[in-house]
């Protein structure tokens, strides 16, 4: 077989790029691997795409909307359909992650062993994305 692929990067809409950016970054450990480049607008100087990376980890963030239209509260049922969106993250120590988030203030679900034998950590992001870092049990 000649297709083949070496890895996977999702892509996101957000609602707030600052905001996301915390999160991911400051929160979580992301770089920025890759922007846009920032613009100047109603909202505030901002970027509307960034490439992130944390170890093998990549993640694309982009604005849902575009300068000067976005709303001034965020949807939620907007924030509700995103449920259906699960990114997993692999873990080596999901309880020392777990410490570490809670005192970094982000509030968290679990740890807990799923009944398949998976560690998981539930968490969720400012859009509503459903975060899961785990590790075999």
């Amino acid at each position: 077989m000649t297709l083949q692929i070496t890895a996977l990067t999702p892509l996101i809409q957000v609602y707030d790029m600052a905001d996301s950016i915390r999160f991911y970054c400051e929160g979580l450990g992301f770089e920025i691997a890759a922007d846009s480049g920032e613009i100047d607008a109603p909202e505030g100087r901002y970027f509307h795409w960034a490439w992130l990376r944390f170890g093998g980890a990549d993640l694309m963030l982009n604005t849902a909307f575009d300068p000067g239209e976005r709303p001034p509260e965020r949807d939620p049922a907007r924030q509700s359909a995103h449920r259906d969106t699960g990114l997993f993250f692999a873990c080596p120590d999901v309880d020392a992650a777990a410490a570490e988030l809670r005192a970094r203030g982000i509030e968290t679900k679990g740890p807990e062993t799923a009944r398949y034998g998976m560690r998981q950590l539930w968490l969720r992001d400012p859009d509503g994305y459903e975060l899961c870092l785990q590790a075999q049990a």
